[in-house]
């Protein structure tokens, strides 16, 4: 199911992490947007909606977080500095994948074709004039 949502100011990301997590029937969700357009600030709201009491942070450097949910472990990736999906390998990413309620991958492009054979949703965010325009399914 394909949602839409236009979002103007940061309190109305909790309206939005509410209607999809309902959604959410994959353990895989691939974040698409570009730098700065909310990537990380939209997996603080889901982590938070989802009962983690860890600090959030961008997992830029470290390039994997974990977090403990009542759910289960959600892990955060963020790709954006691999420059091969073999480094993606030599971290053991399919470890992480299949060991978990759910993964948020940011910058998911250079891993994309490895999923195949996965079920997974995909959320764009654009930064607009005004704020945001969301795409999830």
């Amino acid at each position: 199911m394909k949602m839409k949502f236009s979002i103007n100011t940061l309190a109305e990301w909790d309206t939005v992490v509410k209607q999809i997590i309902p959604e959410i029937k994959h353990s895989i969700l691939l974040l698409k947007g570009n730098l700065g357009a909310g990537k990380t600030t939209f997996s603080q709201f889901l982590l938070k909606e989802l009962g983690s009491t860890d600090e959030i942070s961008s997992p830029t450097y470290s390039i994997v977080n974990e977090y403990d949910t009542p759910k289960g472990k959600v892990f955060h990736f963020d790709l954006y500095r691999l420059r091969s999906v073999e480094e993606a390998y030599d971290f053991g990413i399919e470890e992480y994948l299949d060991n978990c309620y759910l993964s948020i991958i940011e910058w998911p492009e250079i891993y994309i074709d490895e999923l195949e054979g996965y079920d997974f949703h995909e959320m764009s965010i654009i930064n607009t004039e005004s704020g945001r325009e969301i795409e999830f399914n």
